[in-house]
């Protein structure tokens, strides 16, 4: 890597997240190189932001297209088809790299280059957008005020969210695969539905159910604690839903229904306008306990995709500065529990 100046790279800079990050990296004068598979799409976007571009598949020789850039922001997914090719390919040209997951095997597939990329002196940081920032600092910052903590659980509401293409295409990926919890330090999978608790996160009393959310994987690297929940609320007939769908798994984890259904979502949705990325909001609550002693947070966030954006920038920034901890990292684990703050409409409440 150059000692003159830091490069960045945005791979899937034309997707609707991708191209919100770009944006906000070009406010933020890093400049970044463009890029992804399809060259029409990357010659439009350089053009209009007057930005180089670099098309290349991650089938192919991916180092060969990294030998000059010193980070990468991956923003193509469903990440545990895309992810090994790229980490691959910056392990072999000496490039840091993050990306926006929140698919536990790919949080846990990254975390084993830890070895690797500490050697090489690189960072490894997935789950850099609202996958996982907000609740990991969450975690840590319960952590922090409760060390001895050995069970942590976390509820994520984000209200009426519209998600993009491609978020619905990663959540398409794992249809039929349960939920997740971790347990005494090691990832258990549970089927929709079956864990449920009934939890008052500020407005009032909610019925909640496990979802595999990527702090399953994360917290327990941010902060050690070996047990790990993450809810989100859920009405009566979605309860059931989930239920049913577990049933149905032999169908929802075949190809040909994927694919199908990645095909219908890529011709028919876009993701949030720019007035719902301005307006909306979302809210963490987590709660760590020794058994003896609870605490209780909440961190509230912009929307979702708003806030990807920034913190995604937030973290590039950081590294070009060369605020970089060599290893497998997690948000909280290298920049600490105040990386959240650093974003625009941030803020923490202890509320215990």
């Amino acid at each position: 890597m150059s000692d003159d100046s830091q490069t960045v790279l945005v791979y899937g800079a034309y997707g609707y997240t991708g191209e919100l990050v770009t944006r906000a990296a070009v406010d933020a004068g890093l400049d970044p190189i463009v890029a992804g598979r399809r060259k029409g799409p990357l010659r439009s976007l350089a053009a209009e932001l007057d930005l180089d571009h670099r098309a290349f598949d991650l089938d192919g020789p991916v180092a060969a297209s990294l030998q000059d850039v010193d980070v990468v922001a991956h923003c193509a997914g469903p990440f545990v088809d895309t992810y090994k090719s790229m980490v691959d390919g910056c392990l072999a040209a000496g490039t840091h790299y993050l990306d926006i997951t929140g698919e536990i095997p790919v949080l846990e597939g990254i975390a084993r280059y830890d070895d690797l990329a500490a050697d090489a002196g690189l960072m490894f940081l997935p789950g850099a957008g609202f996958d996982v920032v907000p609740s990991d600092c969450l975690a840590a910052r319960l952590h922090d005020r409760l060390p001895d903590a050995d069970r942590l659980t976390l509820v994520f509401d984000v209200g009426d969210m519209e998600a993009s293409a491609g978020t619905l295409k990663t959540m398409i990926e794992g249809l039929g695969e349960g939920s997740a919890v971790r347990e005494d330090g090691a990832i258990r999978s549970v089927p929709l539905g079956e864990r449920t608790r009934v939890i008052d996160t500020g407005r009032g009393p909610q019925t909640m159910t496990a979802f595999p959310w990527g702090d399953v994987a994360t917290a327990y690297h941010s902060t050690g604690i070996p047990n790990v929940e993450v809810y989100v609320p859920v009405s009566q007939n979605s309860l059931r839903a989930l239920r049913a769908s577990n049933v149905l798994s032999p169908v929802l984890t075949s190809g040909p229904v994927k694919r199908v259904l990645k095909w219908l979502v890529e011709r028919t949705v876009k993701g949030p306008d720019e007035r719902k990325r301005e307006t909306g909001s979302a809210t963490f609550w987590g709660e760590a306990t020794d058994g003896t002693e609870t605490v209780r947070s909440r961190v509230h966030t912009p929307e979702t995709y708003r806030f990807t954006a920034a913190s995604v920038v937030e973290i590039l920034s950081r590294i070009v500065d060369g605020d970089v901890t060599p290893g497998y990292q997690t948000p909280a684990s290298a920049y600490g529990p105040d990386l959240v703050l650093s974003i625009d409409g941030c803020s923490f409440e202890d509320v215990d």
